[in-house]
This record gives structure tokens, C-alpha cells and sequence, in this order.
């Protein structure tokens, strides 16, 4: 129990470390007839798009989903670990499902 408990933890950490790596991009640079104003472009009527709820947790599924295909197509059990941490990223998965959904 112990050790699935910590597996679980690490990748969880891992996941958030890949993570605060990719999404943290670069500023584009912005042509000069793109930098204008949304608002001096639109009409007053248009609402503002809303950004994507909580798009760390989503990206963080992505990953996880990521790392879960690459496991499952692995040419090597690794003495049992490989299962261990497919199990650890369903747990996860499910875990990071269930924070969208108290969300709403």
C-alpha cells in the first residue's frame, strides 16, 4: 500500500514538473497590425471568449494519457513496476477527472 501510495506521489509530481516545463511557452511576437486592441476591433456587442477552465489539469490528463500509451507499448515489463505505474496513472487519471467535475 505503501508503495503504491508513493509510486502514485511521484508520478503525480512528474507530471506537474513536465507540466510547469511545457506550459510556460514563450511570447509570440506579435506583428504590428496584430498588436491593436481586441476591444478597438471588435463590436461593443461581442462578449469576450472565455479562457479554458483550469487548462493545467487538462494538460496535466494529457500527459498522463501520454505516458500511460508509452507504458503500455513498452518492450519490457520492468519487473513488475511497468503494471504498478499504469495502474498509478489510472488512479491519477481518475483522481484529476474527478477535480473537473467538482468544478462544476
Amino acid at each position: 500500500m505503501k508503495l503504491k501510495i508513493m509510486t502514485l506521489s511521484a508520478l503525480v509530481v512528474f507530471a506537474l514538473a513536465l507540466l510547469s516545463v511545457t506550459s510556460t511557452p514563450a511570447s509570440p511576437k506579435v506583428p504590428a497590425a496584430a498588436a491593436v486592441p481586441a476591444a478597438a476591433t471588435q463590436p461593443a456587442a461581442a462578449p469576450a471568449a472565455l479562457p479554458e477552465p483550469h487548462p493545467e489539469i487538462r494538460e496535466a490528463i494529457e500527459s498522463l494519457r501520454r505516458a500511460k500509451e508509452h507504458l503500455e507499448h513498452a518492450a519490457h515489463d520492468f519487473g513488475g513496476h511497468r503494471v504498478e505505474a499504469i495502474k498509478a496513472i489510472d488512479e491519477s487519471l481518475h483522481q484529476l477527472q474527478d477535480c473537473l467535475k467538482y468544478d462544476k
